[in-house]
């Protein structure tokens, strides 16, 4: 049997599925597994989480592009286009697995391109509540890995999936933050409490077009916290020009760290490092609360988000209209965290079935291997 675990998008997907394919090379060493990727940096970049399963044995290959889409990428980062030419330039390499598993959907673009053999695995990236985790296309995959009942009932619900082609309790993204740990240091040479800014990267739902520059504004002339602005990945992916602005004008003070995508960005080394959750819609803030702490979030577009399963996580926390007074929210914020404490925790149990520190990838590793050997 031969699997699959291509990587065609920006490297932040890399953990939620990495770590699966290096236990199914572990746990079942008849299993003949590849891991591809578009570039050479992003390739290096799962060699290196890889050397952290020196048990395992996997192969690694660098998928064909042509030279100007590869060149593209490798300056400007990933694009629809370049996501789709990985999977078009390839379409006969990926014919040759049973089973091709993957953190996003674009890549079910395969059946189009005619790859309709191997079984498609999809692992999520990410464990929040917006709609596009629930996209109707998800339904198009043969198996589907998902954290917990949060995302089973709601998958369920809407028929997205269906009895014996998924798996709950798998979050594979914890195991390989569990061995990266280890290697990690403090994040500020002072003991003041440090706050995450950490915008999405949609225009339609970030708080960063219209109140990214007045929090880092605000947090540069005060002196009783600590600011991380770690974006999502995405956010400055193709902005480069705009990621030099801010580090002039921000990056020389000792209390603020400016990091818009360095793997550290990827990690959990600021949501694991920081006191306080500032942000919007992303995903990142239940990775933060696996440890129940305070929660701020920046509500830029008006949105009527009482009652929207959508918008659950801002529940767990304070919701700002503007970031007036921001200093005295923040204050207020840790005051008050005892009232979010039980609702941050229960929406916690609901989205990761979790048994402490176990690791859940050899789970997914199982269950994928299983399901395969029953579908053949």
């Amino acid at each position: 049997m031969r699997i699959l675990f291509p990587y065609i998008a920006q490297p932040h997907q890399t953990l939620h599925s990495l770590p699966i394919a290096m236990e199914a090379a572990r746990r079942h060493p008849d299993v003949e597994v590849h891991i591809a990727c578009a570039t050479e940096e992003h390739l290096n970049y799962a060699k290196y989480l890889a050397s952290f399963y020196p048990e395992s044995q996997v192969s690694f290959d660098l998928l064909a592009l042509p030279k100007m889409i590869r060149r593209q990428v490798e300056r400007h980062g990933h694009t629809v286009v370049s996501k789709v030419a990985s999977l078009f330039y390839n379409k006969n390499y990926f014919s040759t697995f049973q089973s091709i598993v993957v953190p996003e959907r674009t890549s079910l673009y395969l059946r189009k391109f005619g790859v309709r053999t191997p079984r498609m695995v999809w692992t999520r990236h990410g464990a929040g509540d917006r709609a596009i985790g629930f996209a109707r296309d998800v339904r198009l995959f043969d198996y589907v890995l998902m954290a917990g009942r949060k995302l089973e009932q709601r998958l369920l619900a809407d028929g997205s999936i269906r009895p014996g082609h998924y798996k709950t309790g798998v979050y594979a993204k914890f195991d390989m933050v569990h061995r990266l740990q280890p290697t990690r240091s403090k994040l500020f040479r002072n003991d003041r409490p440090t706050v995450l800014y950490n915008p999405h990267f949609s225009r339609s739902l970030s708080s960063w077009p219209r109140f990214g520059l007045e929090v880092l504004n605000h947090f540069s002339k005060q002196d009783r916290y600590n600011l991380v602005f770690a974006p999502h990945y995405r956010l400055f992916d193709t902005r480069r020009k705009e990621i030099e602005q801010i580090q002039r004008a921000y990056g020389h003070h000792e209390h603020m760290l400016i990091d818009t995508g360095s793997t550290r960005s990827l990690d959990m080394t600021y949501t694991m490092g920081s006191d306080l959750y500032l942000g919007d819609v992303s995903s990142q803030v239940a990775e933060f609360l696996v440890k129940p702490r305070p929660c701020v979030f920046l509500n830029a577009h008006d949105v009527a988000w009482q009652d929207d399963p959508n918008y659950r996580f801002w529940t767990l926390g304070q919701v700002e209209k503007s970031t007036d007074g921001i200093g005295d929210v923040i204050d207020r914020a840790f005051e008050t965290q005892a009232d979010f404490l039980n609702r941050q925790k229960d929406y916690i149990r609901d989205t990761f079935d979790l048994n402490g520190d176990t690791p859940t990838a050899p789970v997914g590793a199982d269950a994928i291997v299983d399901y395969l050997r029953m579908a053949s």
